[in-house]
C-alpha cells in the first residue's frame, strides 16, 4: 500500500505489543506521550466492529516547535502520530507521515531542515524499534 508522504512498516507483533513497544521507545529516548487512542475500542462502544487499530500521539517540543516556528500550520501535524493496525490477512503494520512530506506540505523552509531530519531518524528508530524483535 502506497500513499504519499506514509511509511508503512510490517510488525512482527500484535498491535497492543506494537504499541507498547513504540511507547517504551518513546519514553526512553525523552520523548512525550500525548495521548494512545483505540480505535477498536471506540469503534466497538458504537456498535461497530474494526479489526485492532491503536494511534499514538508523540513527541516533544524541542523537536516540533522549530516547525512551527517557521510555519504555525505545521502544528496540525504535530506531534507525531503513528496508527498500529491489523489489516484484512491479520498483518500488523505501522503507518506514519514522513517528517519530509511534512516539510513539503507546509513549506518549511531551510531553518527547519535539522528539525527535519532528526525527526525523520526519531521515527524510523521508533518504527523499528515498535516492529522488530
Amino acid at each position: 500500500m502506497a500513499h504519499e508522504g506514509l511509511i508503512n512498516v510490517a510488525s512482527g507483533f500484535s498491535v497492543r505489543e506494537t504499541v507498547e513497544r513504540l511507547v517504551a521507545f518513546a519514553a526512553s529516548h525523552g520523548l512525550v506521550v500525548f495521548a494512545r487512542i483505540d480505535h477498536a475500542d471506540g469503534a466497538a462502544k458504537a456498535g461497530l466492529a474494526l479489526r485492532p487499530t491503536e494511534l499514538v500521539i508523540f513527541g516533544h517540543p524541542k523537536g516540533g516547535t522549530p516547525l512551527m516556528q517557521d510555519r504555525q500550520t505545521t502544528g496540525i501535524d504535530l506531534p507525531i502520530k503513528a496508527l498500529a493496525w491489523e489489516d484484512a490477512d491479520g498483518k500488523v503494520r505501522l503507518t506514519y507521515n514522513t517528517a519530509e512530506w511534512i516539510a513539503q506540505r507546509h513549506g518549511l523552509g531551510p531553518a527547519g531542515a535539522q528539525a527535519v531530519a532528526a525527526i525523520a531518524t526519531g521515527l524510523a528508530a521508533a518504527a523499528k524499534a515498535a516492529t522488530t524483535a
